[in-house]
């Protein structure tokens, strides 16, 4: 015969420990105390084994009948029911502490350092700005393509149509991370997928804006050093003018990164002068980041050189050499340079010419010169001074490339130098340094052989 809830309920103790049958393995248990457990026997690989659902009254008598039925489904499947039973209650101990945030920082934290400062603080700030208020505090397995399409839905109504995409992308990473672990299934990942064919389409590529004839070059350039922006951004443009290279790498550019440069001796030529940006600093993807072969080496012009020497009077106390106003433990704001752009001339070059637009300026003029002089070889040594991999190409062979043109490479940013800083003020004139002598250099006074050099000191204020 079966049990009665009456006959569980009125079980009492005895002094002694005893079973109440109910059916097929299922018993209630009383200890000598009174304590009423529900438990099951049963044999899995020709071995007794014992699994127990709980409590009575908390788990009832037709409860722990249900739970008697699944453990007798899970033996025909081969399944060890105790096993599954502590499986399950083990996810949900993970899962009760596996909210979205908390499987968004281990996905933040895993892959940071693969990314540049600046983009790791760029999908950092996406996330806890766009997604944590949404959904950031549910349990990662119970987020749903619909709150995905929302969080995305609200980005995209504050016009950034490529934000929304990239957005997508970040939760999609964080949630195939947790499917790894067992706390999403595919369903989930697949239909996250699917979001994307609801979101709205990226407007046409608008090219970034450059100024393309060296006249209008140096112009802006004058007029940067004429602006009301901070000296150290306007280094920062001369800089970023004379190497083409991406702001991204300016910003975070150490000292230690450049060589063949006496900073004790401002006297001295530096003929050799280069600056070697290591391979996580660059535009690359992530597997490559990690191979020095992929590092770009960049031979400086004289006039790079003395830019770099005035910025040292400002920072040369600092790893970084174009610091935060903030703080000098961190890069200066990836808005800086553009910020002083926009605000020329009451602006004037908005919309006209951005930090970006350098590498397309060093591109156009340098392969139109390239036209001129009839050096079709130029193509390849402009792709080289920009950095520019082309596609599937080896690191072996992409290292061996950018070794063998290393001469033309510095002839041609020597001569990109030449063209662009004709007629500019000394780099020292912008960070208010007087000459030994007592006057005050107005122009940057220079030789055919490069420049005439005199000896700095800071300004008494």
């Amino acid at each position: 015969m079966t049990l009665t809830y009456a006959e569980a309920k009125n079980a009492a103790a005895t002094g002694r420990n005893y079973k109440m049958t109910d059916s097929a393995g299922l018993y209630l248990y009383v200890t000598k105390a009174g304590a009423k457990s529900w438990r099951f026997r049963y044999h899995f690989a020709d071995r007794e084994k014992l699994v127990t659902f709980g409590l009575f009254p908390e788990v009832g008598l037709a409860e722990a009948r249900d739970r008697q039925k699944e453990a007798r489904e899970l033996l025909r499947q081969g399944i060890d029911p105790a096993v599954e039973f502590l499986r399950r209650k083990a996810q949900a101990v993970v899962q009760a502490d596996a909210s979205f945030r908390a499987k968004a920082e281990e996905w933040l934290t895993e892959n940071e350092p693969w990314w540049s400062a600046a983009n790791a603080f760029r999908v950092r700030s996406r996330i806890e700005k766009d997604i944590y208020p949404e959904f950031g505090k549910l349990p990662v397995s119970q987020v749903t393509s619909e709150m995905v399409l929302i969080a995305l839905r609200k980005i995209e109504r504050r016009g950034a149509i490529e934000t929304a995409k990239r957005v997508r992308g970040y939760i999609l990473g964080i949630l195939k991370r947790a499917r790894g672990e067992g706390l999403v299934t595919t369903e989930t990942i697949v239909s996250v997928e699917i979001v994307a064919d609801a979101l709205k389409r990226s407007p046409p590529g608008i090219k970034q804006p450059a100024l393309t004839r060296v006249s209008q070059l140096r112009e802006f350039q004058k007029r940067v050093d004429l602006s009301t922006g901070g000296p150290l951004s306007k280094l920062a443009s001369r800089l970023l003018a004379l190497t083409a290279v991406r702001v991204g790498v300016l910003r975070t550019a150490e000292w230690d990164e450049f060589e063949g440069i006496d900073w004790e001796d401002p006297d001295k030529p530096a003929p050799a002068a280069i600056w070697r940006i290591p391979a996580e600093r660059m535009k690359l993807a992530v597997e490559d980041k990690s191979n020095a072969a992929f590092g770009h080496d960049v031979p400086l012009s004289w006039q790079a050189v003395e830019t770099l020497r005035a910025v040292r009077v400002l920072t040369g106390k600092f790893s970084l050499v174009f610091p935060s106003s903030r703080s000098w433990r961190l890069p200066m704001s990836d808005a800086a340079v553009s910020t002083l752009y926009k605000r020329i001339g009451n602006g004037a070059y908005k919309g006209k010419m951005v930090p970006h637009g350098w590498r397309s300026a060093f591109s156009t003029v340098m392969n139109e010169r390239a036209a001129e002089l009839e050096r079709d070889g130029d193509r390849m040594i402009i792709d080289l001074v920009l950095s520019h991999v082309p596609k599937g190409v080896s690191a072996s062979e992409w290292a061996y490339n950018r070794a063998r043109y290393f001469k033309p490479r510095r002839e041609m940013l020597q001569a990109w130098a030449d063209l662009i800083g004709d007629g500019l003020e000394n780099p020292f004139a912008l960070v208010n340094v007087k000459m030994v002598k007592g006057r005050t250099l107005s122009r940057w006074e220079s030789t055919p052989t490069g420049p005439n050099i005199i000896q700095f000191r800071p300004a008494r204020r």
